[in-house]
């Protein structure tokens, strides 16, 4: 088990440092600088953007999963950031198309730099992933992107912080309470 966490830690390291800092900054430039942020991703991807949009409400963003019935329009001065591994998965592609011809901002996570989804988005965030056997063993099935995506936006949300000036305590009152 111990050298499995490792070998999984070691590629999604590899994988979030090969992000573009550029690229990094500029969304989080954008985050700051739309009216609302709109996310989106198929299957797993989904559930680590759903994962994103949650800390993003919890840092004082007006942020919506696309797909939920209380979904808004959206327009040219929101941001969309997509997720998907190979960037061909076909809802993720047909929303950022969508979104383009309104003119909102497109960032997408691939892995797939010259795919469908990055030929359509402004900004293309590409994680350089080991696809070899050694590396499927304790990767299967895309497992390395999603788990490289979620480390990204969780360093991700360290720096919007830090540039917002947001507190822990900030973000925990607007924390979901059961009562």
């Amino acid at each position: 088990m111990h050298s499995t966490l490792g070998r999984i830690l070691e590629s999604c390291m590899s994988s979030v440092e090969s992000v573009d800092p550029k690229g990094k900054d500029k969304l989080i430039d954008l985050i700051f600088d739309s009216r609302r942020i709109f996310i989106y991703g198929s299957g797993r991807s989904g559930l680590v953007g759903q994962l994103f949009a949650v800390r993003l409400v919890q840092l004082g963003f007006d942020v919506h999963f696309i797909g939920e019935m209380t979904t808004p329009i959206i327009t040219k001065e929101d941001l969309i950031i997509l997720l998907s591994n190979t960037g061909k998965t076909s809802s993720v592609v047909q929303t950022a198309v969508i979104a383009r011809r309104i003119g909102t901002r497109v960032v997408s996570l691939t892995a797939v730099a010259d795919s469908k989804l990055a030929k359509t988005s402004d900004i293309v965030l590409k994680f350089d992933l080991k696809n070899d056997d050694e590396s499927k063993k304790v990767t299967p099935l895309g497992s390395a992107f999603e788990d490289s995506a979620h480390l990204f936006f969780e360093c991700l949300v360290c720096e919007i912080m830090e540039r917002g000036g947001i507190t822990e305590k900030e973000m925990r009152n607007r924390h979901a309470i059961w009562v």
